[in-house]
């Protein structure tokens, strides 16, 4: 291990032998770090986290921070995070509420500075945060989702695949799949063309993805009518299949 001496690794600390620990950085008791960590100085990891592989922790950030929920009591909840995370300075992530739960944070994504994961979300992969964006307590993220500079989400909400909600937005109800978000409170624009051309979605692909955002938000139906009409359709299965889904798991309505 590249251990700097004046770290402090707490005793019960499980650390991989390639993992690397930097000046005045702080390892909690019931940490466990996979292979290939960086943990730069000043950069804290605390309660019951388990951290993946090849994840790097910049100064300052503070991984595995109780829950502020008050709801707490006792016990040990955790934050479980995959492989290939950068958290930049000054980003935190809480661990669950209940002893039993743990936070969820998947693989590749990009917190940037002051950005911030509360207890009992579920992050999946490819997610950028920018910095000082929020999530509030039992948010879920969808894969390559992005969250805008100081935008905040609301508890208990949903932020589909491929969704971008822009900088300083407040989002208090679910964004859907492939949509752009964006205002205060934060409405659905149009479609995340950008986000989708970068991750290889055609012309053809993109053209389907147009006709779901028209349904839902220029056909005049309601949410109920718009996913009967989307059930029938000959939009592509995928597509088809990820917005019924996060609809069928929507409890607090579409944006």
């Amino acid at each position: 291990m590249n251990i700097h001496p004046t770290a402090i690794i707490k005793p019960g600390a499980r650390l991989a032998d390639d993992v690397c620990v930097e000046e005045y950085a702080y390892i909690g008791a019931h940490v466990c770090l996979g292979s290939g960590c960086v943990v730069h100085h000043h950069a804290t990891i605390d309660g019951n986290t388990v951290m993946g592989d090849n994840n790097i922790v910049h100064p300052y950030a503070y991984i595995g921070g109780l829950t502020q929920d008050l709801k707490y009591t006792s016990g040990n909840p955790g934050l479980k995070i995959g492989n290939n995370n950068v958290f930049r300075e000054f980003c935190t992530m809480h661990v669950a509420t209940k002893a039993e739960n743990c936070t969820l944070i998947g693989n590749y994504n990009n917190f940037l500075a002051y950005s911030h994961v509360a207890h009992d979300c579920i992050v999946g992969d490819h997610v950028i945060m920018s910095a000082q964006a929020a999530l509030g307590g039992h948010v879920v993220v969808d894969d390559f989702a992005n969250i805008g500079w100081s935008a905040g989400v609301h508890q208990f909400c949903r932020v589909g695949k491929y969704a971008i909600i822009g900088a300083c937005c407040k989002a208090a109800q679910d964004i859907p799949p492939f949509m752009l978000a964006d205002g205060n409170p934060a409405h659905v624009r149009y479609i995340n063309i950008v986000n989708l051309e970068r991750h290889g979605f055609g012309s053809d692909r993109i053209a389907q993805v147009k006709k779901i955002f028209k349904l839902f938000y220029m056909s005049g139906l309601n949410r109920q009518q718009a996913l009967e009409r989307l059930k029938n359709s000959h939009i592509d299965d995928e597509l088809r299949t990820t917005m019924l889904e996060f609809a069928s798991a929507s409890t607090r309505g579409f944006a």
